[in-house]
């Protein structure tokens, strides 16, 4: 027998290669302020974390000035941070819930009005409130972030707020109102709707540094008094207040809960001047070594912040300042898909010798420049090979598409495992869902069996053969793409005994004729396909059966009638003369296809320990052919198909597989015989569809 080795060069499609600079990060990897304290100070007060500039204690040295002085009062259990530069309407300095990098969250205050059932006002109302932040501090009530409500019913707030106009005087020039009414009481009050109908809103300036709200009502609340006793209004981050309809007109927990869930928002910067200007001073300039100047416009009063620039991490306020961020360190986020060189606040992404491409992931990636090939062939094979290689298949030529259609190869997408490699489920981006198959080990022998499946796949075309979709070549481990059978193996629809729904006779006996249509149709190519077994014979919804796994399989060379070969192939499924000769006929398939015959009338499993006590006989096919001689084979034959059976077909059937299992493959008849047989029992037999959307069974007539 001759064997040549071919090789097969694939060239690629031109690519124009853009010259690959050093590229900006986007703004996902920039850094800006960490939650860093300054060395040697306290970084927690309570439940708050104190970041630079901002420190714990007065005059101490651990803020930047005494605007961020913060008091952690230890009275508390956890303690509690007060800002003591703002002030309620007794005076008393604000708790501090959050500091952010542009934002203070603090405890909120509200103004309200209770009535009783003669909807007479209470003396327990706060008609008023007041919030202060003392002249000259670098922070501002949020414009942005907070909006003004009221939630009652026939409530109104009035609202006058001042800006620090320099040096340091006040004007009061912002002024607001929001009326929230019931009129048709409490069926029309929405959850999460503040429209005017038990809650309103309103928005306010930028740039102020008090506010007060005076709460009032406008009429006689008597018959609202059951499920609004109470009328509430507030400052409140936007974001935060979620308003809950019904149940907060009458929530007497109303103000504990909404003073820390719907907290006040202050906007800070860390200098009331311009960057233009701050820079001026090298003294006072904020801003460390590697960051940016940002000037804060959403203050009211101008302003700066610092953070880090681009392709840097680390504290902008604090020496040494920001550190380079090394993007090629972490593999699975690197924004290069083979070779990365990291550079100061940059990188640049490049291919190794041999491809081609800009190296990103996000762009044309790496992609080899001419991919070679070489197979050892036998006499027929080379143009078959060339024909794969000249169809029309998908090629996913970049491994991230299949690393994000199977969630990066995770145990729970595995679907099948063979003797060459992994199946698992996928998921495209246009919701197809596909089967890849992923070889175990990176060899030379699994490349070739690799290759080898491709081969065969995209050579047929068949309705009971997996449909091969395509390949992934551009992967340390080469991929193959097949289409999705959803009803898993027949290994696994046979011996499951809890899903017994689709097992009849017409339903076996379909399975096995679309399974020897299939071998058939592959012995006339002539392919071998050398691991014939249940759980290589896959189903779909409408149990249709699909012959898969060829990575094992052979091409016949014309005018031979086997092939000389290392043994492979499943124990219990294996054919003895191939096994003791390792001479290879297409009629081992033949034999194996028996053994699958034999497991689907028996549910028996082909290798099972469970029969030890029948004379050592674990062998399925022995055991078949036992049982047939000794006239015991109604007592091996599932009881499911006796009952629906008649009882000439199933010693029809059960010659033939007999007949598929003898020793000498020259009395086994082909699979095109095989099929023939299985088809005119087919013919005698009214079969039912199995339907997964209707109830009851439907029968059609045999032709």
């Amino acid at each position: 027998m001759q064997i040549f080795i071919i090789t097969i060069i694939v060239p690629l499609p031109s690519i124009i290669i853009p010259a690959c600079p050093a590229t900006p990060l986007t703004n996902k990897f920039i850094s800006t302020t960490s939650n860093i304290t300054k060395p040697g100070c306290p970084r927690k007060c309570g439940n708050l974390t104190v970041p630079y500039p901002f420190g714990v204690g007065f005059g101490v040295g651990c803020s930047r000035n005494e605007w961020y002085d913060i008091f952690c009062m230890t009275s508390y259990n956890p303690p509690k941070a007060f800002l003591i530069t703002v002030s309620d309407w007794n005076g008393d300095a604000v708790e501090i819930l959050d500091i952010s990098e542009t934002y203070i969250r603090l405890k909120n205050q509200i103004s309200y009005r209770c009535f009783n059932s003669t909807a007479e006002s209470s003396p327990l109302g706060s008609d008023s409130i007041l919030f202060d932040i003392s002249v000259g501090a670098p922070y501002r009530i949020s414009g942005a972030a907070n909006k003004l409500f009221v939630v009652g019913c026939n409530d109104l707030a009035r609202y006058s707020g001042s800006f620090e106009n320099p040096p340091y005087s006040f004007t009061t020039d912002d002024e607001a109102k929001c009326r929230s009414s019931c009129k048709s009481g409490a069926k029309n009050v929405v959850a999460g709707q503040c429209n005017n109908v038990g809650c309103c809103q309103t928005s306010i300036s930028k740039g102020m540094i008090q506010y007060q709200i005076s709460h009032e009502y406008e009429s006689n609340h008597t018959t609202m008094s059951s499920y609004n006793p109470c009328g509430y209004s507030f400052l409140a981050d936007q974001e935060s207040f979620k308003f809950r309809g019904v149940s907060d007109l009458n929530d007497p927990n109303f103000i504990n809960r909404t003073v820390y869930d719907a907290p006040l928002v202050l906007v800070w910067v860390i200098s009331n001047d311009t960057c233009a200007n701050a820079k001026l001073d090298p003294e006072t300039y904020a801003c460390k070594e590697n960051t940016t100047c940002v000037n804060a416009d959403e203050s009211g009063i101008g302003g700066y912040r610092c953070t880090c620039a681009p392709g840097y991490k680390g504290h902008p306020y604090l020496s040494p300042g920001c550190s380079d961020i090394n993007k090629c360190t972490d593999l699975d986020s690197s924004p290069c898909s083979m070779k990365c060189t990291n550079t100061p606040g940059n990188y640049t992404c490049s291919c190794p010798t041999g491809y081609v491409g800009d190296g990103r992931v996000d762009g044309t990636s790496c992609k080899r420049q001419f991919p070679t090939i070489k197979v050892a062939l036998g006499v027929g094979f080379g143009s078959l090979f060339l024909l794969i290689v000249g169809s029309s298949l998908f090629l996913a030529r970049r491994r991230r598409i299949m690393k994000v259609a199977t969630k990066n190869f995770k145990d729970e997408q595995i679907i099948g495992r063979g003797g060459y490699g992994t199946v698992y489920k996928g998921i495209l981006l246009d919701r197809q869902i596909i089967a890849v198959k992923k070889s175990k080990f990176v060899d030379e022998n699994q490349i070739e069996q690799f290759i080898n499946e491709l081969n065969i796949l995209g050579q047929t075309r068949h309705p009971n053969v997996v449909r091969l979709l395509g390949c992934c070549l551009e992967v340390e481990v080469p991929l193959l793409v097949d289409e999705f059978i959803s009803n898993g193996t027949l290994f696994d629809r046979i011996h499951n005994k809890d899903g017994t729904s689709w097992y009849s006779w017409s339903n076996c006996l379909r399975i096995a004729m679309d399974s020897a249509n299939a071998l058939a149709y592959i012995h006339s190519i002539p392919i071998i396909h050398r691991d014939i077994k249940s759980s290589n014979i896959l189903l779909d919804d409408s149990y249709t059966a699909k012959i898969s796994d060829f990575g094992a399989s052979r091409l016949i060379p014309l005018h031979e009638t086997h092939l000389s070969t290392v043994v492979q192939g499943t124990l219990g499924y294996l054919d003895p003369e191939y096994f003791f000769s390792s001479q290879l006929p297409e009629k081992s398939d033949v034999y194996s296809f028996g053994v699958v015959l034999a497991e689907l009338l028996t549910r028996i499993r082909p290798l099972s320990p469970e029969r030890e006590n029948e004379e050592q006989i674990q062998n399925l096919a022995t055991y078949f052919i036992k049982s047939m001689h000794e006239d015991n084979l109604f007592n091996i034959l599932d009881s499911q198909l006796i009952m629906e059976a008649t009882k000439e077909q199933l010693i029809s059937i059960s010659k033939l597989v007999i007949r598929c299992l003898s020793i000498k493959g020259e009395e086994r008849p082909t699979m095109k015989e095989v099929a023939m047989d299985l088809g005119e029992l087919w013919k005698q037999t009214t079969y039912i569809i199995p339907s997964e959307n209707q109830e009851g069974t439907i029968f059609i007539d045999s032709l």
